[in-house]
């Protein structure tokens, strides 16, 4: 496979520079991290631009979205969202990610589907134009989180314009196959999350950080969780999948740079996928 590995930043909070710092200290030659850490160097372009070669790194996408689903809001996340990407055409990253709004108030009505899917098709169209790509991403908790969202959102926006972000451990925890739907948006994935979820009756001696009297957070690293990836992996190489691959962790459960060289090691040793490329 000839995909390139990248890593989310969330790990370490708002302390954009330590991330960056410890991504590359492992090996990382990418990330990815959130639209408004980004957006603080909006009218610093170049000096964003130097601070990502100073760690060797390139950036992979930005994390952006909104509350597609609400029409108050189109205008504004429509807005956001350009802005985003004119700030990734002038750095020539060409990848956002549309991360549905929360928290989630049950299951979105198809009236709020369909406005979802206006709000997005507008914002997508947008963000192509600068070229950047829209990359839908289903979310637990959110206004998108389960397989019928999913699917009605899919059918329902233009496929010039709108992709695909799976994210494994969101998929998984909404009850859905991550395998399955890949092969099912495989035409129009071009962006990844790898994520693993923590099992239900996780092993005290895997999670020696946590004591036990406190609750070990949803999502855990890669390697640790009950998330088969063999499935996984073998469809992204039925449907020809080749592109970004990003590793995430939202929360650590040791330090954030011990939960990324799990991630690494697993990515590397058991996906058999270097995190180098170039």
């Amino acid at each position: 496979m000839n995909n390139r590995i990248s890593c989310h930043l969330i790990t370490w909070g708002n302390d954009l520079l330590k991330g960056m710092k410890e991504a590359s200290e492992l090996g990382f030659q990418a990330c990815e991290t959130f639209t408004h850490q980004a957006l603080e160097y909006e009218n610093r372009v170049e000096e964003f631009r130097e601070l990502l070669a100073s760690y060797d790194l390139e950036l992979s996408a930005l994390y952006g979205g909104g509350r597609f689903s609400d029409p108050s809001k189109e205008e504004d996340v429509i807005a956001y969202n350009t802005r985003v990407a004119q700030f990734l055409s002038k750095l020539g990253v060409d990848r956002i990610v549309f991360g549905p709004g929360g928290p989630r108030e049950g299951k979105t009505s198809l009236e709020g589907l369909r406005q979802m899917a206006k709000t997005i098709n507008e914002a997508a169209k947008r963000t192509y134009d600068l070229g950047v790509l829209a990359c839908v991403h289903p979310h637990l908790g959110t206004e998108l989180q389960d397989e019928d969202e999913l699917d009605a959102v899919m059918e329902m926006t233009d496929d010039r314009y709108v992709f695909f972000c799976p994210d494994t451990a969101h998929l998984t925890a909404a009850g859905m196959n991550a395998a399955e739907i890949i092969r099912r948006y495989g035409s129009r994935m071009r962006y990844m999350h790898l994520k693993d979820l923590t099992p239900e009756n996780p092993d005290p001696s895997v999670f020696t950080a946590f004591s036990g009297t406190e609750a070990l957070p949803i999502f855990c690293e890669l390697g640790l969780g009950k998330i088969d990836f063999v499935p996984i992996m073998q469809a992204l190489q039925d449907v020809g999948y080749d592109g970004w691959l990003t590793v995430e962790i939202d929360q650590s459960t040791s330090t954030p740079y011990q939960s990324l060289k799990q991630c690494r090691d697993f990515v590397q040793d058991k996906l058999g996928i270097s995190i180098r490329y170039r």
